[in-house]
Formats: structure tokens, sequence, C-alpha cells
């Protein structure tokens, strides 16, 4: 019996080295929570097992659990919050054990389809000086659990606070280096571009790196509003353009207080008629300088885990490096506009000073030579002439031009000639693109933004799908409406093929209330056409 005894202690705690071993070798954060409570119910032999998560209100937050089947969880419904006999567990901050849980004063029984259970173990774990969760036992096979038992699962505690502080170590470390590549490919990436579409490569860049749902950036309207101006992700389309009232909102806390700010779940309409609904969210303000360009805001969807206090500082940090390239964007910029100023200036002091000279010289002499020639030739001299001074308005067309260029604001055709200029290297003949009409006059900053974002679409689709030699495209503005026209010799969009970004361009459209019309077979190739009619002039800014 002593020898027994003896072998009993020895072997147990054998068995604790080994289920402390299996919970410490992992460092993936799920992976540690769910080797715990295996490894506490294969120490003590329960029949069930589970592990609760404690939020910052003191309730739990997340509830991992085994020996339950997953169609028995499903007929179950919601997971426990923390009442009852969990709760008391919670409330004591120390181990309970009751060999008959249903006689005890603090349960308060199981929902339907919940299994039976009688002897019950609950032990607090601890994460450096706080509570992170308890770890739940239930129906011991040898009938109840013994101070043995409780000792082993208190031991074990301790290594599991050790082991899930390892994995949000980890985590955080993972997260960093996540945030830390969006940040390198987010500044690449903006050398590239220009000011206008720098906040675009933003939410394009930020949305697959922190693996979320949908990013955002808003920007002030007026003092009580604020206005999305570039969306990525799940429904973005949808929330691209919409206000929403200000006050109160995570954006405006973001703004006012210059730090990041997290967010829970949020039900659809909470800030808008058309917003979906959206899971934890983080909003970051950019700014560049002391001046406040919007708020970043990335939100993942319903029921994913919240941010963490590491990913809340990289967003911060993240947004703090994206204000400081937006600010080399735009002094490269305000060097560009500069040089190209200077050049405009000389040209149309050239073409003035030598060109229409020459030509009024020219036109001059062939008056001369007209009036001394007989009839025929005399006509055609004549003809001639007018076409010279033709020529000359059309000079004095371009010389104002050149002298009035705008000074700090792009109109759309720069706009759509620097989308066309990206894809120059990647196409074998550089894409053809034609004005018509008083495009930069009428045409709005607002739906330019559309224009160059449906050009990027289709000509980032020729140059990744259509195999195509010949591009050529058209923005013409008549009748009221404003028309761009994207044609491809290539091979057309096969009938399988996923077509979520014309979706998108076919969504902006009719948000305009215009229409985009796709024109494709294998032998002429793909020709967009997307056409909204001119905004109200009282819509105009």
């Amino acid at each position: 019996m002593d020898t027994a005894g003896e072998t009993l202690p020895h072997r147990r705690i054998d068995d604790l080295l080994r289920a402390s071993t299996a919970v410490v070798e992992h460092l993936d954060l799920e992976e540690v929570l769910g080797r715990i409570v295996e490894a506490a119910m294969s120490l003590v032999d329960a029949h069930y097992g589970a592990l609760g998560v404690l939020g910052p209100d003191g309730r739990l937050e997340r509830f991992i659990h085994r020996g339950i089947d997953p169609a028995t969880a499903e007929r179950i419904g919601d997971l426990p919050r923390g009442r009852g006999i969990l709760g008391a567990v919670i409330a004591a901050d120390r181990p309970v054990r009751l060999p008959h849980l249903s006689e005890d004063p603090r349960s308060s029984g199981f929902p339907a389809h919940h299994p039976p259970m009688e002897s019950f173990l609950g032990v607090p774990i601890r994460v450096r000086d706080s509570v992170y969760g308890d770890l739940y036992l239930a129906d011991a096979r040898a009938g109840a659990f013994t101070a043995d038992d409780e000792a082993l699962m208190v031991s074990l505690a301790a290594t599991a606070g050790v082991a899930i502080e390892n994995a949000r170590l980890y985590e955080e470390a993972r997260a960093r280096q996540q945030w830390s590549e969006a940040i390198a490919d987010v500044m690449g990436a903006l050398l590239d571009v220009d000011s206008d579409d720098a906040l675009d490569v933003i939410v394009e860049r930020v949305v697959p790196v922190v693996a979320a749902d949908v990013a955002a950036v808003s920007i002030p309207c007026g003092d009580a509003e604020m206005k999305i101006i570039a969306s990525q992700g799940a429904d973005a389309v949808r929330l691209r353009g919409r206000i929403f009232a200000r006050a109160g909102t995570p954006a405006d806390r973001a703004l006012s207080s210059g730090r990041a700010v997290s967010t829970p779940e949020q039900p659809a309409g909470a800030l808008f008629a058309e917003q979906p609904p959206v899971g934890p969210s983080v909003a970051v303000p950019l700014l560049a300088g002391d001046e406040p360009l919007g708020v970043l805001t990335i939100s993942r969807e319903p029921g994913c885990p919240p941010f963490s206090d590491a990913e809340l500082e990289m967003a911060f940090v993240f947004a703090g490096q994206a204000g400081v390239a937006i600010e080399v964007v735009r002094a490269r910029e305000e060097r560009r506009r500069a040089e190209r100023t200077q050049d405009r200036t000389r040209i149309a002091r050239d073409l003035h000073d030598h060109v229409i000279q020459r030509l009024f010289g020219a036109g001059l002499a062939l008056q001369a030579v007209a009036m001394t020639s007989a009839e025929p030739a005399a006509a055609a001299l004549t003809e001639q002439v007018d076409a010279l001074d033709d020529a000359i308005k059309e000079i004095r067309t371009i010389i104002y031009a050149l002298s009035h260029s705008p000074g700090s604001s792009r109109g759309t055709r720069d706009r759509l000639l620097s989308v066309t200029s990206e894809t120059l290297a990647s196409l074998p003949s550089a894409p053809r693109l034609r004005f018509s009409g008083p495009i930069d006059s009428l045409v709005t900053a607002d739906l330019a933004d559309d224009l160059a974002a449906v050009l990027r679409e289709c000509l980032a689709n020729i140059v990744k799908h259509a195999d195509a030699r010949v591009v050529d495209a058209s923005l013409a503005v008549a009748d009221e409406r404003v028309t761009l026209t994207v044609r491809d010799d290539g091979r057309g969009i096969p009938a399988d093929a996923g077509r979520r970004g014309l979706a998108n361009l076919a969504e902006r459209a009719r948000l305009r209330g215009g229409e985009c019309l796709i024109e494709s077979t294998a032998d002429a190739g793909t020709t967009v056409t997307w056409t909204v009619p001119l905004p109200d002039e009282e819509d105009t800014p």
C-alpha cells in the first residue's frame, strides 16, 4: 500500500509535466487555449472542459469548450456569458470544487439541449498580475474531483498563464510585423502616385495585409459632418461618397484626441442608412504635419476578435508614416508643378515671339502674291491664307491655356492622363486618350474621382487579362452627359471570369444615375462605355 501510495503521486506529477509540455510548445493563441482545455481534461479524467476568457467588463468574452459535439453545441445556442456557477468562479477568484453541481445554490441550471453535468471544478488562470480567464471541468469519470485534482489544476493554470502570455507576445510580434509590411508597402506605392490618389492607395494596400474586411478614409465636411472619400473591401462602392453626422462617432473621437480609437461591432445603419454591419473597428487620424487629412477606419467582419493594444499602437504608427509619405508626395508634386509652369511659360513665349510672327509673315506674303496672280491661283492662295489665320487662332488659344495653368488644382484631363501613364510600361503600345467638350469646366472634382477610378480599373483589367495590343480611350462631355469609353483589341472577357471590379464600375454609374455597358467578344475585344449625367449646378462645388 505504501508503495502504491507513493507511485500514484509520482505518476500524476509525470502527467502534469506532460500536460504542461503540451501546453507551452505552441505559440498560436487559439491553439494554446484549446490545448489547455484538452490537457486539463486528460489530467483529471474529466468528461467536459472549457476555458472562459474574461473581457474588459469582467464577463466572459470568449468560451472554448471540449466534450460537447458541434451538433449539440449548435442546438444549445449562445455560449455562456458568466452567470450562475461560472460567474461564481469569476467572482471568487479562487478554485471552486463541487461534488454535486445541481445542489449548489449558485447554480442557475442548464439551457435546453445541454447535457447533464454533476461534479465541477473551476480554477482561475492568471497572466502576470491579472486574471485572464477561468478553467472549467465537469463530470469527473471517477465520480468527483479530489483535492489532488484541484492542486494539479492550480499548477496547470500557472503553466497555462505563462503559455498564454507567450502566445500573446508572439501574436503582438506577428501583428507588428504585418503592420510594418503594410507601412513599407504603402510607402513604396505612394512614391509612384499623385496626392489625389494617395488615400486610395492607403486603403487598397492596408486591407489585405492586416486581414481587414473593409477600410475607408473620411474627411471633415463642414463642422458637423464627415464624408467618406476612399474605401476598399466589402461594400466599398456603397461607402464611398457617403456623408454622416460627425458628433460622437469614432472618427470624431480620433480627430479630437489625435489617437487611435477602438470600437466594438456596429449594426447596419449605425452611421448612415446604407452602412452595412461591421465588426471590431479602429479609427486612426491621418495627419500631414499639423494638418488633419482625415480618419482611416479599418474594420473586421462581425464576430472577429477586437484589435489588440499592440495593433492599435501599430495602426497609429502606420497612420503617422502615411501622413509623412503624403507630405513627400505633395512636395514632389509642388516641385513638378513649378517646373511645368516654367516650361509652359517658356513654350507660350516661344510660340508668341517666334511661331506666330513667322506664320503671320508668311500669310502677308501669300496675300501679296495672291493680289498679283490669276484667278485660280489667287483663290488657292487666299484659301491657304485663311488656313494660316485659323492656325494662328488655335496657337493663340494654346498660348492662353499655357499662360493660365491652374495653380494648385489638377484638371480632369491631367488626372486621366496621369492614370493612363501608369500603364505605359505594361502594354505593347501606349494607350490613346482623346477628349472632347468642355471637360475641365463642367466635370466636378467628385466626378473626376469616379472617372479616374473607372479608367484605372479598365486599364488594370486590360493589363492583367486582355493580352491587348491597342487600347483606345475617350472622354466626352455632350448633351449634359459625361461618357468615358475604353476599347481594346484583346481576347475578351471569359464567361466564367469574376466580375467584381466591373460590378463596382456599374455601381458607381448607378449611384450617379447613369449606366455602364460592356461589350466583349473573343474576336473584337472589349468595349466599356461608362456614362452619367453632369451634376446639377447646385451640386457643383
